[in-house]
């Protein structure tokens, strides 16, 4: 192992920069040419077609057969012309990654001859095996059928020489066994709610659309590290691995220079994500070394989240190119900065309002602090959902710690517009107000544009952040599809929007005025919901003390933490809204629980063999060395001599020794209660004894590991070490 370690550190050193070439043009010349979009919809359809398309795109009516083949047809021609010879139905199914399976164009014509075919009926609908897919018990291995079917609102685009169409995936009895299918019911339902709510101030407004801007921070590794860290390969982070002497202490790395191959990289998976559509605009070095981040212009969430899960999958295929690894895991490195999908999170009307951004007039900033205070109340009711909506195993070695946001969830809004809200809970009255009172306060509302953006500060330790004109969801991590947080908190709004809007209409129906109601319905909000907000240090202790006291859940375990799901509260969040059945919720549970289980199974089987069949060996060969340079001192020095020379090297033998010993002790341990679990049949009773049990076995049996690379000959030492893998390029 150590030859394979030297060898890849030989192989790096003679990387050079891959060339990369791009077209000279400027990039709207060729954006969104691998996509059939609008306009390559009004070229290749029939103006039924077409307007048939774009009615199901904008009010969810569905497409007859004959509008299907026709659309079919279409998009054939127009993806042959590109070369492609197949077409797959796209979706996300519950395992964080995206699947697909290829069926060629050819199909039988007359006389047996082979024609080039795509019907409506294969755009439209698939039948794939859904046996071996994540489902939470919803379907048994033996009970096969699943079926795709087309999301019209999302473009179908091409990949190599494919033609891609994004889906939902459903079981035979219509259970949703994806992400697509509940983000699509969430996306109606917060529709539904927000344009209710928007009527209060303004009747023009027909849709609101749900927008979404996600910051993808990932690591870059060599190839030919990455093949040397068996860790890296099968459990996606490293187990082991003291820390280097210097990190990102300085913080050196951040907004730096980008390397010369990383540029090449990131030039050639931008060059093709503007190909696919997907407006990629910031690209920069991260804290930790060898980190890095890209983020696009926000854009519809149903779409943003497509294009997220298509660039993670074009960054991997492009770094191969460039002879690197993308490393996705959201703390592949201990003791430096972890990675997040920081997901930016909005509502946008027909009419070109954005809801979270603050007006010009003390109307729309009425609407605007309307909106807020409703986000910022539904995530005080679900915050122990959104919590859970982002744990998973991955994610709980990166949350509380490094830069990242900690796992209790609460709202910074910076001091102004906390002081706003503040100011409304105590002007506004529980009896009829005084046309003056209203007065003063619209008056004070109207002053939110002109100094907003100056007393609006971040805080990078809130894990939900409003940041100006959207609320920034920090706590996400890298490798999750941010359906998941989308989904719950668009649920949660439609929610409470829907329980606003309710109560005005009430009040105003007993005779209230409806400004007056809004003021007063507003004013419980804000009171209710002060708990959730905070603008201080997430990191502190005394946050977490005063978090407890305040009745937030400061909740760590991953399997507890994912029981908020199965709460009457989320239950009426998620079921009663329509996003999820009673089953398909239940169902999403068992399938966390279940991959959290078997990440921390593949993780331990994995230390475990690296423990005992390459460290161990290691250590003990160097070991041995030292008991040979002991005796040979015997040998040729006499007894004081001896004492004096050979002292430390007998204290390292007995530490080395002993470090080898706890080792195989504790792996043996390991494995023991790894056993245990796995005869569990109750998959809540299994993830915890994997939490409780299994876990903490990899960090004791790591700290022995890193002990001993700091004493073991470099030149023995058989994984590529920190230094190695963080600053090499």
């Amino acid at each position: 192992m150590a030859e394979l370690r030297f060898s890849a550190l030989k192989e790096l050193f003679s990387r050079e920069p891959v060339e990369v070439s791009v077209p000279g043009e400027p990039v709207s010349t060729y954006f969104s040419e691998n996509v059939f979009d609008k306009a390559k919809m009004e070229r290749y359809l029939s103006r039924e077609a077409y307007r048939a398309v774009m009615t199901a795109i904008d009010e969810g009516t569905p497409i007859n057969r004959q509008i299907a083949d026709q659309v079919a047809t279409g998009m054939q021609a127009w993806a042959m012309e590109h070369g492609v010879t197949h077409s797959t139905h796209w979706f996300h199914p519950l395992t964080d990654a995206t699947a697909e399976k290829h069926d060629s164009f050819v199909g039988r014509g007359e006389m047996g001859s082979i024609i080039e075919i795509f019907s409506g009926e294969v755009l439209v609908q698939q039948e794939p095996d859904a046996s071996s897919f994540p489902s939470g018990g919803i379907r048994n291995t033996f009970e096969a059928r699943g079926y795709t079917a087309w999301d019209v609102s999302s473009p179908a685009f091409i990949v190599g020489n494919t033609l891609c169409i994004p889906t939902v995936f459903v079981s035979y009895t219509g259970e949703a066994l994806d992400y697509k299918t509940p983000l699509l019911r969430s996306l109606a339902v917060l529709d539904k709610a927000a344009v209710e709510v928007c009527h209060l101030f303004d009747k023009d407004v027909k849709k609101v659309i749900a927008t979404l801007g996600w910051e993808q921070e990932y690591f870059l590794i060599d190839e030919a590290l990455y093949y040397a860290r068996p860790d890296l390969m099968l459990a996606d982070r490293t187990l082991m691995g003291h820390p280097s002497s210097k990190d990102q202490q300085l913080s050196d790395h951040y907004f730096g220079s980008i390397p010369d191959r990383v540029k090449a990289f990131m030039k050639e998976f931008e060059f093709e994500a503007y190909k696919l559509g997907i407006p990629v605009k910031t690209r920069h070095n991260e804290v930790a070394p060898n980190q890095f981040e890209c983020a696009p212009v926000f854009e519809e969430a149903n779409l943003a989240v497509d294009h997220n899960q298509l660039i993670m999958d074009v960054m991997r295929r492009v770094a191969r190119k460039h002879k690197f690894r993308v490393l996705f895991h959201e703390k592949p490195f201990a003791e430096v900065n972890g990675s997040g999908k920081h997901s930016n999170w909005s509502m946008m009307t027909d009419t070109g309002v954005n809801l979270l951004s603050p007006g010009k007039n003390p109307k729309t900033n009425m609407q605007f602090l309307t909106f807020l205070v409703n986000v910022i109340k539904a995530v005080n009711d679900n915050q122990e959902l959104l919590r859970a909506s982002v744990t998973n195993e991955n994610n709980s070695y990166r949350l509380g710690g490094h830069e990242a946001p900690p796992s209790i969830i609460s709202v910074f809004l910076g001091s102004y517009l906390s002081g706003i809200l503040d100011s409304i809970a105590s002007k506004v009255k529980d009896k009829k107000m005084t046309p003056q009172e209203k007065t003063e306060i619209k008056l004070g509302i109207g002053k939110i544009p002109g100094i907003f953006l100056d007393n609006t500060d971040r805080n990078r330790t809130s894990p939900f952040a409003f940041t100006g004109n959207r609320f920034e969801f920090r706590a996400v991590g890298s490798s999750a599809n941010c359906s998941s947080a989308v989904i719950v908190l668009n649920a949660a709004v439609a929610h409470q929007l829907k329980a606003f809007a309710d109560e005005v209409n009430a009040m105003a129906d007993r005779g209230t005025k409806r400004d007056e109601a809004i003021f007063q319905v507003l004013k419980k909000c804000i009171i209710d919901s002060k708990r959730i907000r905070f603008e201080g240090d997430g990191y502190s202790a005394e946050w977490h003390k005063e978090a407890i006291r305040r009745g937030l859940s400061a909740e760590s375990s991953v399997p507890r933490t994912l029981k908020a799901y199965s709460t009457p509260a989320s239950c009426e969040t998620l079921v009663g809204t329509g996003v999820f059945t009673e089953r398909e919720l239940e169902s999403r549970v068992g399938v966390e629980l279940e991959k959290f289980t078997k990440k921390l199974q593949i993780e331990s089987r994995v230390l475990g063999d690296l423990a005992i069949n390459h460290i161990v060996p290691t250590a003990v060969n160097y070991m041995t060395s030292l008991v040979d340079n002991v005796r040979g001192l015997r040998e040729i020095f006499d007894d004081n001599d001896f004492l004096r020379l050979a002292g430390a090297r007998k204290e390292l033998i007995v530490s080395i020794s002993d470090h080898i010993s706890m080792i195989k002790k504790l792996v043996s341990e390991m494995i023991d209660q790894r056993r245990k679990a796995n005869v569990m049949v109750d998959i809540y009773k299994k993830a915890s004894a994997y939490e409780s049990q299994v876990k903490p076995y990899l960090q004791e049996i790591r700290t022995h590991i890193d002990k001993l690379e700091l004493v073991v000959d470099n030149e023995l030492w058989p994984l590529p070490k920190y230094r190695e893998l963080l600053f090499t390029r």
